[in-house]
């Protein structure tokens, strides 16, 4: 069985946003704990699926294999987030930065934003990654500033008045 072959996309050199809170690494050495639990069993029945037969014709052992291989790798990528990690500190300078939760008015509604690394984000709760265009745009920031910004393609631009920083 041949494996299929993708090219590489445009994001695929990429290294991981090593920006994170204490709550996110201690997850991330949670789940390379379990998988480290995992491996064993998983190459226990690699070894045991290699006695059935011929190796190009074996289904069950190519998949097993692969999983491995998945776990591996799962393995390397988490220690060395671990390894590469910053830690965020929300620290109190009345700039934004990494950490920051920031009350923002646009068109007369107010939203709140929290800004941290790439890995920890999400947008329908409200926490936006530093390198994203409203995050981007709002470090360094201080409170009563006005902020334009260019949200994607779009044409016009969206005035943001940074009202608190917490």
């Amino acid at each position: 069985m041949q494996v299929p072959r993708r090219k590489p996309g445009k994001y695929t050199n990429l290294k991981p946003d090593a920006h994170m809170t204490p709550e996110k690494l201690a997850e991330l050495k949670n789940k390379l704990e379990k998988l480290k639990t995992i491996r064993p069993q998983q190459a226990a029945e690699v070894k045991e699926l290699s006695t059935t037969g011929d190796f190009s014709e074996n289904a069950g052992y190519q998949m097993a294999k692969g999983r491995l291989r998945g776990i591996n790798q799962r393995i390397l990528d988490l220690e060395e987030m671990i390894k590469n990690a910053v830690i965020i500190r929300g620290k109190k300078s009345g700039s934004v930065e990494l950490g920051s939760t920031v009350t923002v008015e646009i068109g007369g509604r107010e939203k709140k934003y929290k800004i941290l690394g790439s890995s920890e984000t999400d947008p329908g709760r409200g926490v936006i990654s530093h390198n994203s265009a409203v995050g981007r745009a709002l470090l360094g920031r201080k409170a009563g500033e006005m902020v334009k910004i260019r949200p994607g393609d779009k044409d016009k631009e969206v005035i943001y008045k940074i009202i608190k920083i917490e």
